[in-house]
């Protein structure tokens, strides 16, 4: 499928690669020999990119990867941190992902290699994760004096179990891409050779589904873990489910399922 420039960020971007296939917005940390640590002008670009996705109709799933075959993200660029002695994130946090909570349309991290710290954190932030299967994980922070502050620690306790959680969190340690699959941080583990093929089956299986339907059950499921019972989160109103219930795709589905042929979404 040809690719094409989204919103023409990619003519502007340094740090970041934004690419368009049909309704899947690609998004590439295009720091390789940084190990794709994110500076300031990355983390400012990557914002701007997920701005334009969640305000394009036309996009529907986004993912992001790293550039090269070592690294997904291995967190802040520690040697600008240190001149500047601290991170600025934009309003929607580490790469633009871990303070944006308004976002109902699916992320997929597609983690090529390493995530650690930040670059965990930013798996964390997203809904699907597809591993090849010689990344690593870990939040090395306490090791360096640091801690894991844009969100990390709350996802990750919330994500896995409490002792796993607070194993990788108070230790430093990394676990490799079949120890996260066992702890329910990735979805799935491939080799290298698979790895691309497994991204875009990823990416199909979710474009298959209705527009409203992906944003109705994405804001339920990340609005009810708000509340503090089943009976409040299931009492709770959600905009994008009476979105999708009053809309021409709500009805399109049943119609195509019965007669027997492909629905034709249009997202209204």
């Amino acid at each position: 499928m040809t690719s094409r420039p989204a919103h023409g960020l990619a003519r502007t971007f340094r740090q970041v690669l934004v690419d368009v296939e049909g309704a899947a917005l690609y998004v590439t940390i295009n720091r390789p020999a940084a190990r794709n640590a994110l500076n300031r002008a990355a983390h400012r670009e990557l914002g701007q990119g997920f701005d334009a996705f969640a305000t394009d109709d036309t996009l529907r799933v986004a993912v992001i990867r790293g550039a090269g075959e070592k690294a997904f993200c291995s967190g802040s660029d520690l040697k600008e941190a240190r001149e500047r002695l601290s991170d600025e994130y934009p309003q929607s946090g580490f790469a633009g992902l871990t303070h944006r909570f308004d976002l109902d349309k699916p992320v997929v991290a597609a983690v090529n290699g390493h995530a650690l710290g930040g670059g965990l954190e930013i798996g964390l932030a997203c809904d699907l994760a597809v591993a090849v299967d010689h990344a690593e994980f870990g939040f090395p922070e306490p090791l360096v004096g640091l801690a894991v502050l844009s969100g990390g620690i709350h996802r990750l306790v919330r994500q896995i179990s409490y002792k796993p959680a607070m194993g990788l969190l108070l230790t430093g340690n990394r676990i490799d891409a079949r120890g996260a699959l066992g702890l329910g941080l990735v979805n799935d583990v491939l080799p290298v050779s698979d790895f691309e093929s497994a991204i875009e089956r990823w990416v199909s299986q979710v474009l298959r589904c209705a527009p409203l339907a992906l944003e109705a059950t994405k804001q339920v499921a990340r609005r009810s873990l708000e509340e503090v019972s089943l009976a409040a989160a299931i009492r709770r109103d959600y905009p994008a489910a009476a979105a999708m219930l009053a809309s021409r795709d709500a009805v399109e589905g049943p119609r195509a399922f019965a007669e027997k042929r492909p629905p034709r979404w249009t997202g209204h």
